[in-house]
């Protein structure tokens, strides 16, 4: 159909295009453009501006940082021709900074990939879609509509927001993409390594003392166990005289047997 012609046409355009960044950079200023208009619409007082939340809008889609409230305390006489064109020379001026920083042809590769992952993703999503409607459109006969201009028409509005969607996230995208140069990518690593070492060295030296400590308190507990406390003396007890034995005579001269004598009272004791 109609349809699939138009996207395989613009497949076919950016695949044989080495370089397509006019095409993004005009994209770009459509997408900045739709986007200040809902914040500042035409005609509009200034009162009626919306600049925080424009400001917030850009950095979250574009990943800018702008200050349009600051820019008209400033300078009071900024009109809204003035300001638009400021936010969309920052915006494009943002997008020339990250591009310098790479080879040209890199960019050129990274754009392309962009496009094209960008329009086959949402391509596949608005086939899906287009099946869903083919399926509903059939039930509105009964309401006596004609489904056919109805179908087309319905099928034709989404496919023209699906093309919108596709030119915004592509420069969105591409906006907030993060490319290191090798350069970067081996002083980062230096970086990460260099913190690895410095959280080594101080786990290192925290155990260090942890093992010191517990050295000194051992040794502290060696020395109350040693000296603090005197340990007692085990000599064995030796009798000063013989013991009398049970059945022998008892030693106060009685004439009777040690046992039947003094000896039960040594029994008792």
């Amino acid at each position: 159909n109609d349809q699939r012609k138009v996207v395989y046409q613009q497949r076919t355009e950016i695949m044989a295009t080495d370089d397509v960044s006019a095409a993004i950079h005009g994209i770009l200023a459509e997408a900045i453009g739709t986007l200040i208009d809902q914040f500042l619409p035409h005609h509009a007082m200034s009162s009626d501006w919306d600049l925080e939340g424009l400001a917030q809008a850009i950095q979250r889609d574009f990943g800018v940082v702008v200050d349009p409230k600051a820019w008209l305390a400033a300078e009071p006489e900024l009109e809204e021709a003035g300001l638009r064109e400021r936010l969309a020379r920052t915006v494009d001026d943002a997008y020339n900074a990250k591009a310098e920083r790479l080879d040209v042809e890199l960019m050129h590769h990274i754009e392309k990939d962009v496009m094209l992952r960008t329009l086959d993703m949402h391509w596949r999503d608005h086939l899906a879609a287009m099946d869903y409607l083919r399926q509903g459109i059939h039930l509105r006969g009964y309401a006596q509509q004609d489904y056919r201009t109805e179908y087309k028409r319905e099928a034709f509005g989404m496919f023209s927001a699906m093309l919108d969607q596709v030119k915004f996230e592509t420069v969105s995208t591409l906006m907030k993409i993060e490319v290191r140069t090798q350069e970067e990518v081996d002083r980062e690593e230096e970086e990460r390594r260099a913190r690895l070492m410095r959280a080594l060295q101080a786990q290192h030296a925290e155990a260090s003392v942890f093992a010191g400590g517990e050295e000194v308190a051992a040794g502290q507990m060696g020395a109350l166990s040693e000296g603090a406390l005197p340990l007692e003396s085990h000599t064995p007890f030796v009798r000063a005289e013989r013991k009398v034995g049970r059945n022998e005579p008892c030693p106060c001269g009685s004439g009777k047997k040690y046992k039947h004598c003094h000896g039960t009272l040594s029994n008792v004791g």
